[in-house]
């Protein structure tokens, strides 16, 4: 390119910086989206004249669509371009969100909300990955990434906030209409967006397609039944890991057959690209844990889980902004020990705990370290791997994300509210102020509905009891949540033990120069 047909460095600084906001907005409305489902469930029910399963069923639906299509949607992007995807992500969910506006029943939400939705996002996650690897260089990258990053955290902060705000003062509906005023600021900036096209093979790999289907479709609707107590999990999984073990079979044969195929299975072949997804995955089950775990114990979803996001956004920019020459493996590693001793000092404070002020510093330092891996880990990941290839790395790359933090929802919750209900029931047993009859009852309501069931709630259920009898359950209600909490903090604490094992083995290996980047492009 000639001196007269390149823009100047301020110029491309600029628009190197609108773009990464924009990037970020969008961002932020994917993962804001589900936020605000969540909160309005109950606002849904009432106004739609629909019923609680069916709306937790379209929530369920798009999350299964979303990792069932990934990595398919990561080779549409390849085959259509990786901006037009991206446009294609953003007009998905602009539909679902405007379907959500003017839904009249449950049939909308499901057909536009979860599938289109979800579609959406199986496109929109690899494309922004891809476009992120293509339009920056260097720090640049590094900054764009971790503002991406940020905007994921801060979005999981005041999604709850928000969308509560809005739909007790407003309407869930004004909610969702919001969301389509921001796509149509980040769909206004489109021509900053350089697509580089893709030379590879443009036949379909149909049984691979498949085979991911079935295998992330599996494994993350196996964990969604168990999250939600149903049959057939083992059956689900065993299908999801069967189709997975099935899937790099084929890629491998059809690679050495020289046949094209969903995703070059030569991507593994990089220890930083297998590095990478693994730690993405931890950190994702350990985010998936803490952010479940917390706020079920302490019943005040927003105030906490804001505390949590809101250190990882603030840390994710400043690591972005001064990570500077230091090396990205030893950011990585900085961010999983951070996370390590964050976690580890939540153990024994939790029991002592009458205020959420005594988790302030642990959950600085644990959000401090998640910024730090949010800031790096993308880039570190995507660093060894072609222009050519790097759509369907990315497509790995979000499908890694996406399990882990399903997995960590899942599990973390899931073992959280078995100890707490077992813990209970054996307390409420041995108990000598309660008779056989309130013990029963009162482990039965809690088996129902574990996770809502705060002091409030058991006073409401036990009106017309003894006040004795009262002040016992309430009593073994408060000495039960504890213990259940340290419990389900063993899964994030040991996904951030493994991924800070993880980080010594990333320190060993040489630093590896992005590739396909684009000259020139700097934020500042």
């Amino acid at each position: 390119m000639t001196e007269g047909e390149s823009p100047s460095v301020p110029a491309q600084a600029a628009g190197s910086q609108r773009l990464a906001i924009l990037l970020a907005m969008a961002m932020f409305v994917l993962v804001v989206d589900t936020s605000l489902m969540n909160v309005s469930i109950s606002a849904v029910v009432r106004d739609l004249d629909t019923t609680v399963s069916g709306v937790q069923s379209a929530i369920a639906l798009e999350a299964l669509v979303s990792a069932a299509f990934i990595l398919i949607g990561s080779k549409v992007g390849d085959l259509i371009g990786r901006k037009r995807a991206y446009v294609l992500g953003l007009l998905g969910y602009a539909v679902g969100a405007l379907a959500m506006t003017l839904a009249q029943g449950l049939t909308a939400i499901i057909i536009f909300w979860a599938v289109v939705g979800g579609i959406g996002a199986s496109l929109l996650l690899p494309a922004m990955q891809s476009l992120i690897h293509g339009n920056f260089e260097g720090a640049a990258q590094v900054k764009a990434y971790a503002l991406v990053g940020a905007a994921a955290a801060i979005a999981a902060a005041v999604g709850p906030l928000l969308g509560g705000f809005i739909t007790t003062y407003l309407s869930w509906r004004v909610g969702f209409l919001l969301e389509i005023l921001i796509i149509a600021i980040v769909l206004s900036g489109i021509k900053l967006v350089r697509d580089a096209p893709y030379t590879g093979p443009r036949e379909v790999d149909l049984v691979g397609a498949v085979l991911s289907v079935l295998g992330m479709g599996g494994i993350v609707l196996g964990i969604l039944v168990w999250q939600e107590g149903g049959e057939s999990v083992a059956a689900l999984l065993a299908v999801g890991a069967i189709a997975m073990a099935a899937l790099v079979f084929w890629l491998t044969r059809r690679k050495r057959q020289g046949k094209p195929t969903l995703l070059d299975p030569d991507l593994f072949k990089s220890k930083h690209f297998r590095l990478g997804i693994t730690q993405q995955m931890l950190q994702q089950i350990a985010l998936g844990g803490t952010m479940i775990a917390l706020p079920i114990y302490l019943q005040m979803v927003l105030e906490y889980n804001a505390l949590l996001s809101l250190s990882m956004f603030g840390m994710a920019l400043l690591a972005g902004r001064r990570a500077g020459t230091r090396r990205p493996s030893s950011i990585i590693r900085l961010g999983f020990a951070l996370l390590t001793v964050g976690m580890l000092l939540l153990l024994p404070i939790v029991p002592r705990a009458d205020s959420g002020w005594w988790l302030l510093v642990p959950l600085l330092i644990a959000g401090s370290g998640l910024g730090l891996l949010v800031s790096q880990l993308n880039n570190y990941t995507l660093a060894p791997i072609s222009e050519e290839r790097v759509s369907e790395a990315a497509g790995v790359n979000s499908a890694g994300g996406s399990f882990g933090l399903s997995f960590g929802l899942a599990f973390a919750g899931a073992i959280m509210l078995a100890t707490l209900s077992v813990t209970f029931t054996d307390m409420a047993e041995h108990s000598t102020v309660l008779p056989p009859a309130e013990q029963q009852q009162v482990a039965q309501a809690l088996e129902d509905d574990a996770e809502l069931m705060s002091n409030t709630q058991l006073e409401e259920q036990l009106k017309g009891q003894p006040e004795q009898i009262q002040d016992e359950i309430i009593r073994i209600n408060t000495d039960a949540r504890p213990l259940a909490l340290q419990v389900a903090l063993l899964v994030p604490i040991l996904a951030s033990l493994v991924g800070l094992a993880n980080s010594f083995r990333m320190v060993r290996l040489p630093d590896v120069k992005p590739s396909g980047s684009v000259e020139g492009m700097a934020l500042g």
